[in-house]
């Protein structure tokens, strides 16, 4: 593209404190925005931590920035290494974002970080970050080109960024939210004080009141900010509340040859903690194990990345120790190639209070490989919403073992009869490119 045709892009500026090479989750939305927005007009420019606290590793991403996208960093200060002298874990250890622990009981010191952090560090341990970037950005606004803010959270730091921004220069911004705040499923468990309750509630209201617009990645998150603001009265605009859902990057599909796996795999991609620890799946694989020894020898548990100990333990003590295949993290590139080899997918949503609204990338990166996707989570909720609207999988309530003991015997007769397929419908409203094309629409309607 020519210069000339790159100076009539507008500027976006995306504030995430995940980016390459950071891996997981928190990565892949926005990577893969800034991946498409110059294909529809805008020129994103990111601010990112210089130095923080990765949950892993994945440098393989960096193939998908743009060349040429302006990506700005400057050093954040954190308090996990003083957690971690303070709880006695190693330098090597990964953070919990609410401190909390998988473990069934937390020590002493493990409870009282809890809530120090739920209390002090609000909203979260990156808020000294906030004056520090507020300052840096807009300078660099009143020198630069910028027609619209995003902030991406959580951490939910990123949106007070951005409300400083906002507040400093009127620019138009953008909200978007990867994850609730208030009604986040650990939000219970930080131990607060009434008056840390009342700030973060405070602070969550001044976001969905100022920005120009906000963003939730599922229906059900979306209604409740929308029922959040209409209890704040006529003070917010109820039009500016908008999906745009995670989704999958059709380049990241392979499209060479790939041999399924011989045995009956179930594969579950990502960090699997006690909270998200499918019990009732195990019980289901162990009963069908007892009734049926070709099944007990073709069985593989396929476990993708960081598994906790307890969900290890957990899938011992049903016998399955002998199908266990325990692959430790793997770069992006490689992970979807184990995707579109396995025989099922599992998506387990954590068993928690907000688990309707939960919609992962993960998901839609399961639908993309062509895979029969088995799911844990509520039936009611948005991933089954999804899953039943483009026959891409199924799903069983939490302790519904009758429904997933009949789901997995269908899949294993059809995997006998070499005939574990799926014909799934509609997902290319999900292609990243397709989303970006969505999120342009809406920032044309604020950026002037």
């Amino acid at each position: 593209m020519s210069t000339n045709e790159g100076a009539t892009r507008k500027t976006v500026l995306i504030i995430s404190y995940y980016w390459p090479p950071s891996g997981g989750a928190g990565v892949q939305r926005w990577l893969k925005f800034v991946k498409y927005l110059r294909d529809f007009g805008w020129e994103p420019v990111v601010y990112t931590p210089s130095n923080p606290e990765n949950p892993g590793e994945d440098s393989s991403l960096l193939n998908d920035i743009p060349e040429g996208v302006k990506v700005l960093k400057t050093e954040i200060w954190e308090p996990y290494d003083l957690y971690r002298k303070f709880t006695g874990a190693k330098k090597s250890d990964k953070i919990n974002p609410a401190f909390h622990t998988d473990k069934k009981k937390a020590s002493a010191t493990q409870s009282f970080s809890v809530w120090l952090r739920g209390n002090f560090f609000i909203p979260d341990p990156r808020k000294f970050w906030i004056k520090p970037s507020v300052k840096f950005l807009t300078e660099y606004v009143a020198q630069n080109p910028v027609h619209a803010i995003v902030s991406s959270g959580p951490p939910h730091s990123m949106h007070m960024i951005a409300r400083g921004v906002h507040r400093k220069t009127k620019l138009p911004w953008i909200a978007d939210f990867r994850d609730p705040w208030t009604n986040i499923d650990f939000y219970d468990d930080l131990q607060l004080s009434s008056w840390a309750d009342k700030k973060h509630r405070r602070l969550e209201r001044s976001v969905l009141e100022e920005a120009n617009l906000v963003l939730s990645v599922g229906k059900t998150m979306n209604e409740e900010f929308l029922q959040m603001a209409k209890g704040y009265g006529s003070s917010v605009d109820l039009s500016k509340f908008h999906v745009i859902a995670n989704g999958y990057d059709e380049s990241d599909v392979f499209k060479g040859e790939l041999t399924p796996d011989t045995k009956f795999s179930i594969a579950h991609i990502g960090t699997m903690s006690n909270a998200r620890n499918p019990e009732v799946l195990w019980k289901v694989l162990k009963k069908i194990s007892e009734e049926d020894a070709g099944f007990k020898l073709a069985l593989e548990v396929k476990l993708v990345g960081k598994v906790d100990d307890s969900v290890v333990a957990s899938l011992k003590s049903y016998g399955l120790g002998n199908a266990l295949n325990l692959v430790p993290y793997i770069p992006h590139h490689e992970v979807v190639k184990v995707q579109q080899q396995s025989r099922l997918l599992l998506l387990v949503l954590n068993n928690a209070r907000t688990a309707k609204g939960i919609l992962t990338g993960k998901f839609f990166e399961y639908m993309s490989a062509k895979r029969p996707v088995l799911a844990v989570g509520p039936v009611d909720g948005d991933a089954a919403e999804i899953l039943r609207a483009s026959n891409a999988g199924t799903i069983a309530g939490y302790s519904d073992e009758e429904l997933l003991y009949g789901q997995v015997k269908d899949a294993y007769s059809q995997f006998k009869a070499g005939k574990l397929e799926v014909n799934s419908s509609g997902i290319e409203k999900y292609t990243r490119k397709a989303l970006t094309e969505q999120l342009v629409k809406l920032l044309n309607t604020i950026a002037k």
